[in-house]
């Protein structure tokens, strides 16, 4: 009995450090791609609810605007504010991360592509504009497909301690 239990568990093992292998070779490497820290500060638990409502000032629209933003953690966190580079051609690889990030595109364009996403759709974005990705099980890649440097600001809260990013496999969509 002691005997099937030990071979029951070796077998457990090698499935699970297998698969590891195949996760970490199925993941893609950053290229011509770097991540600076700009700052990184550790807040305790968040608890904010903010609501903004104004009137609609157009005669077509009588209904009011409003904007809601909740905010809400438990435990101490992560923030990070990152500098993001990409020569062209450049890729971050595939990756997710534990918690979510807002991406402000500075110079160049970026396109993004999502793990889940079958049809390996690109989505372009440019100078000026921000996009969320909202990290979890979120995985994506972002690439410089110009013929400039492409530059990201970006603000990440993750759970305190928690690795910043997580290489992760991409889509079995998208070719590269």
């Amino acid at each position: 009995m002691r005997r099937k239990l030990m071979g029951a568990t070796a077998v457990a093992l090698a499935v699970v450090a297998g698969a590891w292998c195949v996760e970490s070779l199925s993941a893609t490497p950053a290229s011509l791609f770097t991540s600076t820290s700009l700052a990184v500060g550790r807040v305790g638990e968040i608890d904010v609810n903010n609501l903004s409502i104004s009137d609609d000032p157009s005669d077509a629209n009588s209904k009011k605007n409003v904007w809601h933003s909740l905010q809400k953690t438990k435990g101490d966190s992560d923030l990070y504010v990152q500098s993001n580079v990409w020569a062209p051609g450049g890729t971050s690889g595939w990756h997710t991360h534990p918690g979510h990030s807002l991406i402000t595109v500075t110079a160049g364009a970026v396109t993004a592509y999502e793990g889940h996403d079958a049809s390996c759709t690109p989505k372009v974005y440019t100078v000026g504009m921000t996009f969320v990705d909202e990290g979890g099980d979120h995985v994506h890649v972002l690439r410089n497909e110009g013929t400039v440097e492409a530059r990201t600001i970006t603000v990440q809260l993750i759970p305190a301690g928690a690795p910043r990013r997580i290489d992760a496999a991409g889509s079995p969509a998208c070719p590269f």
